[in-house]
């Protein structure tokens, strides 16, 4: 059975490095490569390696004018070729720079294929630049389709927080606050060092795995990979402060005046390099809300219903893994409903950020007026949320 690994990343020198890694320490892998750069002449040109070198090259049409969209009906076909071949071990999807990993490990495990990995590959000394980047891709010639509005910081976020296990250089410009706001920002994910050695030298068929090949084994499964980001139950960062970077967890029990907090979200969306989480509407309050915010941009989002605002015999059709992370912090008010922000930065003003997220609370005599109340404050988001 053929096991395949994807591997994303921004970081082009980091994901490479990784690759070649992963090619020397696995025998009988191969390298699987869409490069989308060449989509504005209409195609997308495909490549397979090996550690000698190239095995084969092919172009695959744009779908919808969408080079990410080619990748897609393009990418299982060819894995499935490779395994029905047999001979081949392991086939690493090298995802293209701005591709992130969660859409193409659906497409691999819907295609019927067995997902072994999904690593993102990083430079510690370039997560800080890359986070506080603001720029469109389309400005960065990193755009998957003519419709793609994405940013740089944003698409690295998900990039990084995706992977369960992040593949780090050993940059000589990292330092330890670089190498502490990358453990702050996803510290649940298993950090594997890629090596400098001599990728040329093959190693003995005898060697025990590397760490980085035991990890790109290890297995994956896709439905709590999805579980991990959705904003109700996703793994948050805790709390923590070391080597000048901090990690702030708001959680309150009371929503936010929608007027008060439209007026502060720059400050908000600027008091850090990532912050993200769920939140609570006066005017909206049976709505979960998601808070999505890197290089200086916002992404607000409705994700659904709170599970409070929901009749019992809805209940069997939410996931287990939400109703169980809705019973470990269940009000018996307001059941699941609240703010749960978490914001990760070098130099974070913990006290004039907790003051402000504070004065965006309902004042104690708009939290006493009650719901019906609430609910004709004046609907400050219905613009940002597109309802």
């Amino acid at each position: 059975m053929l096991s395949v690994v994807i591997v994303a990343g921004l970081h082009a020198d980091a994901r490479r490095a990784t690759v070649a890694q992963l090619l020397a320490d696995v025998p009988d892998s191969v390298v699987l490569h869409h490069d989308l750069a060449t989509a504005a002449a209409g195609t997308v040109v495909r490549t397979i390696r090996d550690a000698t070198g190239l095995v084969s090259t092919g172009e695959a049409p744009l779908v919808n004018d969408c080079a990410c969209c080619a990748l897609r009906e393009d990418l299982v076909p060819e894995l499935l070729r490779i395994q029905e071949a047999g001979g081949t071990r392991m086939a690493v999807v090298e995802l293209w720079d701005s591709v992130e990993p969660k859409a193409m490990a659906e497409v691999v495990t819907a295609g019927g294929l067995t997902l072994t990995g999904v690593i993102t590959a990083v430079d510690p000394a370039l997560v800080l630049p890359y986070l506080g980047n603001g720029d469109d891709l389309a400005e960065r010639g990193l755009a998957a389709a003519a419709t793609d509005q994405r940013t740089v910081a944003d698409t690295f976020a998900r990039q990084l927080e995706y992977a369960p296990v992040l593949a780090v250089t050993d940059s000589p410009e990292a330092d330890d606050e670089d190498r502490e706001l990358l453990a702050q920002l996803h510290p649940t994910a298993r950090q594997v060092p890629v090596t400098s050695d001599d990728l040329t030298v093959p190693p003995p068929r005898n060697r025990p795995p590397s760490p980085l090949a035991r990890a790109a084994l290890s297995g994956f499964d896709v439905e709590s990979a999805d579980a991990a980001q959705h904003p109700a139950c996703a793994l948050l960062p805790a709390e923590a402060d070391a080597h000048g970077v901090s990690t702030v967890v708001w959680h309150r029990r009371r929503p936010f005046h929608p007027e008060r907090l439209y007026a502060a979200l720059e400050d908000l969306t600027c008091a850090a390099a990532r912050s993200r989480g769920r939140f609570w509407l006066a005017d909206k309050p049976d709505v979960l809300l998601h808070w999505d915010a890197a290089g200086g941009a916002l992404c607000v989002e409705s994700a659904g219903p709170w599970l409070a605002s929901l009749p019992d015999a809805a209940w069997d059709m939410v996931p287990p893994i939400r109703r169980a992370a809705a019973a470990l912090d269940w009000h018996p008010e307001h059941g699941d409903c609240c703010q749960h922000l978490v914001f990760t930065s070098p130099a974070l003003d913990r006290d004039g950020l907790e003051r402000l997220l504070e004065s965006c609370l309902l004042t104690d005599a708009e939290y006493a007026a009650g719901r019906d109340a609430w609910k004709q404050l004046p609907p400050a988001f219905d613009t940002l949320l597109e309802v």
